[in-house]
């Protein structure tokens, strides 16, 4: 399919250097991917931008809430060919996007020809109208574009083959997995304790869903009924705050004075991602949750967390817990330690320092555990650590 117009030489160059960049920092691996990217003109999604910017390896917002929070965007194009990749489509396979912008679509109607189909759908019509001129634009007026909530998924066009969320979600819907067809997948941003992972989860016989691939990622948040925000638990006003799921219930710890201090030993380079020793911990301890700070927070030495924003905290009856850091043998390296305030801060630093040396001797540098998700309700449930939500229970699996 070639695009209609609004293409040009100069745009298939930089096409063409997108891709070239997205292989050599290992997001995109897929030649039938690449071949997507190469051919699907950006730009028209994002009219409003410059070519140079489209073709850029970043996120482009299209629409704030009245608060200035993103509510819509064309997402980041390594982490598109990273879900794509997840998704694994075939000719012929039939697609739902839940979460529309009208790029995504085009790339997954180019993995599903000859013979697939394409369906888009999300609760803001702003978006869906937007989507339908954008795909007319570009050459794709075959995709089909429905204005609806994300979380009842897109009846008329089920069964599918895949579905493709992309919008942070906090549960995954029963109408998203009976519209789901046998030996089918589907790849969605699933927060599990303040952090955002893309599953590849496939549908098992017994109606669970099992994960092949998780990617650390974010997006916007999904609107409409399925909407659960994280709550906020203040700690020093808006200066300091503890973000939890709904499922959790922790109380207010307070600061007082420095806290207590335990060192691990455990050493981690200055740019190295702390997404599995957070899920680690998370897993761990039930009462985990992710501390934000500010910079005035932070300046005043109120808090001092190992990462600038805040990261990884623990509460348990008053007493607050959460990592820190310290120059280590090296420019480039830093000790984690364990930060805690409050009646049991010995106790509690202890026993969180002591999670980090477990991780650190048996995970680090290993794969992420495999994602179970069941029914609510479900009582036969594996070992492991269960995250509940309204619909589903979340287990994950540390394999050996």
């Amino acid at each position: 399919m070639d695009a209609v117009g609004n293409d040009s030489e100069y745009a298939g160059a930089l096409r063409a250097g997108l891709v070239v960049r997205l292989r050599e920092q290992g997001a995109l691996s897929d030649d039938r991917v690449a071949a997507a990217f190469e051919h699907v003109p950006r730009h028209v999604f994002v009219p409003d931008v410059s070519v140079e910017t489209a073709y850029a390896d970043d996120v482009v917002l299209m629409k704030q809430n009245d608060a200035g929070v993103a509510i819509s965007s064309v997402s980041q194009p390594s982490i598109v060919a990273l879900m794509l990749q997840q998704a694994g489509i075939e000719p012929g396979h039939k697609v739902l996007e839940i979460g529309s912008g009208g790029y995504n679509a085009a790339l997954l109607w180019e993995l599903a020809e000859p013979g697939g189909e394409v369906t888009t759908i999300d609760i803001d019509p702003d978006v869906t109208a937007r989507a339908s001129a954008t795909l007319q634009a570009a050459g794709y007026d075959e995709v089909k574009v429905a204005t609806t909530d994300g979380i009842e998924g897109w009846k008329p066009g089920a069964p599918y083959d895949r579905i493709i969320v992309t919008v942070t979600a906090n549960d995954l819907t029963p109408a998203w997995l009976e519209q789901l067809a046998t030996d089918g997948r589907i790849v969605v941003p699933l927060r599990v304790r303040g952090q955002t992972r893309s599953l590849a989860l496939d549908l098992q016989a017994d109606g669970s869903l099992r994960s092949r691939s998780s990617v650390i990622c974010g997006f916007v948040e999904l609107q409409g009924a399925g909407a659960a925000h994280e709550r906020v638990v203040r700690v020093a006003g808006e200066d300091v705050v503890l973000r939890i799921d709904a499922d959790q219930a922790i109380d207010q710890p307070a600061l007082d004075g420095a806290g207590f201090v335990r060192w691990t030993r455990v050493l981690m380079d200055r740019e190295e991602p702390y997404c599995q020793l957070d899920l680690w911990l998370a897993s761990v301890f039930e009462e985990y949750c992710v501390l934000r700070a500010s910079r005035a927070a932070v300046r005043k030495r109120l808090v001092r967390p190992a990462l600038r924003w805040g990261g990884a905290a623990v509460v348990r009856e008053g007493t607050l817990a959460y990592l820190t850091a310290q120059p280590g043998p090296k420019r480039n390296l830093m000790e984690i330690g364990v930060r805690a305030h409050g009646p049991a801060a010995v106790l509690l630093a202890e026993e969180v320092a002591e999670q980090v040396r477990v991780w650190d001797a048996v995970r680090r540098g290993k794969p992420d555990p495999v994602f179970l998700v069941h029914p609510a309700g479900t009582t036969d449930l594996p070992a492991g650590p269960h995250f509940r939500t309204k619909n589903s229970v979340v287990t994950l699996i540390w394999t050996p």
